[in-house]
């Protein structure tokens, strides 16, 4: 792509593509959530949605999963800014999400990721969902 083309605007189907692709993120990050809230409430008793968020927000055993967190806010940022979004857009959310899944750049989240794969069949259903869109030609 050069320069040009990246500074031209989104295609209807690049949009539904990024849609669609920070719909299923959020699906993961919830499965993902959903088994870390489960662990957390094995050792620690249940906890209200407010708890939760206050874990999620600082307790480091959810911390792993603000990477994805902010990943998602990185599309929305894309999607609903004040700005159009370029080609060159569309192309930086998606080589981030394929290097946060492919690349062993983050230890802490690789080694939290591939041990909720391990163990939890939702994450592995939520991951092949995103890695579907994510292997798709542009």
């Amino acid at each position: 792509m050069d320069a040009e083309e990246a500074k031209e605007g989104l295609s209807t189907e690049q949009v539904a593509r990024l849609r669609d692709l920070r719909s299923r993120l959020l699906h993961l990050h919830k499965s993902l959530l959903d088994m870390e809230r489960q662990n957390f409430e094995s050792k620690s008793g249940r906890v209200t949605p407010g708890e939760l968020l206050q874990l999620v927000l600082n307790n480091p055993q959810f911390a792993w999963l603000r990477i994805i967190t902010a990943l998602v806010v990185e599309f929305d940022e894309v999607l609903n800014g004040e700005e159009p979004a370029t080609a060159g857009d569309f192309e930086d959310l998606l080589s981030q999400a394929r290097l946060l899944f492919t690349s062993p750049r983050n230890r802490e989240f690789t080694i939290n990721y591939q041990a909720a794969m391990q163990r939890e069949p939702s994450v592995i259903m939520a991951h092949a969902a995103v890695m579907q869109l994510l292997r798709q030609d542009h």
